[in-house]
């Protein structure tokens, strides 16, 4: 198989087991023939090979990036702009998204960057409560329960032949925290690397943009 193969395998086959606090709702866009077409594409033309990457995994899918489109940190301006992947998606920005382009640009662009690199998220699928974004870690009984599903998960993209020298967090701060945890007990990563979060840097240090693409870049070896 292919690495695209194994991607879109490991999607298709996504499902949370357990019982999940009342109030919060999965999003899992990869039940959408639609969306799913869509990531068939977008893997197909930059994960055709079986060149192993090394792994980045951010907290989980957000509503109006991957949580719709499929496509981690990839909203579907970038989809369809950066990507050249046609969508019938209302076409509105997201944050994480316009940082991750600006670095993916710098880098050498979508094909030089994802020759290299995946990414994924700690939760690869997403969450709600009262129809707005949570984080797996901002509600205890949620990051517990799905604990399970997060092993399971990184087994699932270890196995499918990434480089386990080093992996890479998305968000330094909660997300760092937990997954080190987990790699403490199941040793996926020989190191991980804490990356700024996105949507902090876009919220909170746009006039620093360009430092933090340097220090994107200088950590994953450009």
């Amino acid at each position: 198989m292919t690495f695209a193969e194994h991607i879109l395998a490991f999607y298709k086959a996504l499902h949370i087991e357990g019982k999940l606090p009342d109030d919060i709702v999965v999003l899992n866009p990869y039940h959408n023939d639609y969306t799913f077409s869509l990531c068939e594409q977008f893997y197909t033309k930059y994960y055709n090979d079986n060149k192993p990457r090394k792994l980045l995994l951010g907290i989980n899918p957000g509503r109006f990036g991957s949580g719709l489109t499929g496509i981690s940190f990839t909203d579907p301006i970038k989809l369809e702009n950066d990507c050249q992947i046609a969508n019938t998606f209302l076409k509105k920005p997201e944050l994480s998204a316009d940082f991750i382009y600006a670095m993916i640009h710098a880098y050498g662009g979508p094909k030089a960057f994802y020759k290299r690199f995946l990414i994924s998220a700690v939760s690869p699928l997403g969450f709600t409560k009262d129809n707005k974004n949570i984080n797996y870690y901002d509600d205890k009984n949620l990051a517990q329960a799905i604990t399970p599903f997060v092993i399971r998960s990184i087994n699932s993209l270890v196995a499918m032949g990434v480089d386990r020298t080093t992996g890479y967090c998305i968000g330094e701060g909660k997300n760092i925290a937990y997954l080190q945890k987990l790699n403490s007990e199941h040793r996926w990563f020989e190191s991980i690397v804490p990356l700024s979060h996105p949507r902090f840097i876009m919220q909170y240090k746009r006039k620093q943009l360009p430092v933090y693409i340097d220090d994107y870049l200088q950590k994953l070896g450009n």
